[in-house]
């Protein structure tokens, strides 16, 4: 089965609506590394009850739409997928417990050539369930490495963010627990490569990996700290392109450039000085 580009582009997505607690808010925080530290009061505010704030990465998994690709009527061979780039546009913090509904939607697919693969561009826009109020819009694009070739128009890829090449501005060193995956698995990204040994050695690695967008909250996390001193109010956008996994227990370390409301970074493992995510793009206020 190949994918069928009006098909594909057309295909309808249930609405779905999201209730979450204090308790999710929690427990997201926890599995992207707040809290490790116990006494640092600036993380405990996204651990803790008492004036708790929702970390902005935590859009990622509000009215998930699951694992779509997998679908039949797809037509994608969603055992070569791979999770390229992200992009979170943020309307308004979220808040700390609530319900939010969203729909999601194919916004291109973008035929790289046979053997080379296909960028899947999806996007959904959460909402708050009661105002109608958008709360942020998620951009996902996804690379589905056998099914390039299927005869899609001739769009161009999207273009990376640049990273300049001088030396960072600054650089923010997080670290990662070993059961890391198991904690951020709980916020509902069951695929058991992040929990299982067996299935990671199959899929090639020596352990589970940490998931993608845990990855990504922890960069959300670094240019909260280095940039907004905590304050979800100032963190707007962020995009960036995955590009090696992490492993749990890992240290990650943000390379930031700044420049104005704009930020460019990339992620790093410490241990391994291997770029894990790159052409990073952010804007603060």
């Amino acid at each position: 089965m190949a994918i069928d580009y009006n098909k594909l582009m057309s295909r309808k997505f249930e609405r779905l609506e999201h209730t979450f607690t204090e308790k999710d808010t929690i427990l997201y925080a926890l599995g992207v590394g707040m809290g490790i530290d116990p006494l640092d009061e600036q993380c405990l505010q996204f651990v803790y009850e008492d004036g708790l704030k929702a970390l902005p990465s935590m859009a990622n998994v509000l009215a998930y739409p699951g694992f779509w690709a997998k679908e039949p009527d797809t037509g994608i061979d969603w055992v070569k997928i791979l999770h390229a780039g992200q992009e979170m546009i943020m309307h308004k913090p979220l808040p700390a417990s609530g319900t939010v509904e969203a729909t999601t939607k194919i916004n291109e697919i973008v035929d790289k050539g046979e053997g080379r693969g296909a960028l899947i561009l999806s996007e959904r826009t959460v909402r708050d369930a009661a105002t109608g109020e958008d709360l942020c819009t998620l951009i996902s694009t996804t690379m589905a490495r056998g099914d390039g070739g299927f005869g899609g128009p001739a769009v161009p890829s999207p273009k990376p963010d640049p990273i300049p090449e001088r030396a960072p501005d600054m650089t923010c060193d997080l670290p990662t627990l070993p059961m890391s995956a198991l904690i951020y698995r709980l916020s509902g990204d069951y695929n058991p490569l992040h929990a299982s040994p067996s299935v990671a050695t199959a899929a090639g690695f020596k352990a589970p990996i940490l998931h993608g967008l845990c990855t990504f909250g922890v960069a959300t996390h670094a240019i909260l700290k280095t940039l907004c001193d905590y304050d979800p109010a100032r963190f707007h956008r962020i995009r960036l392109r995955f590009s090696s996994p992490v492993y749990p227990g890992e240290t990650i370390r943000t390379e930031i450039w700044r420049e104005d409301d704009a930020v460019a970074f990339r992620c790093r493992v410490v241990e391994r000085d291997v770029v894990v995510i790159n052409n990073g793009y952010a804007e603060v206020s």
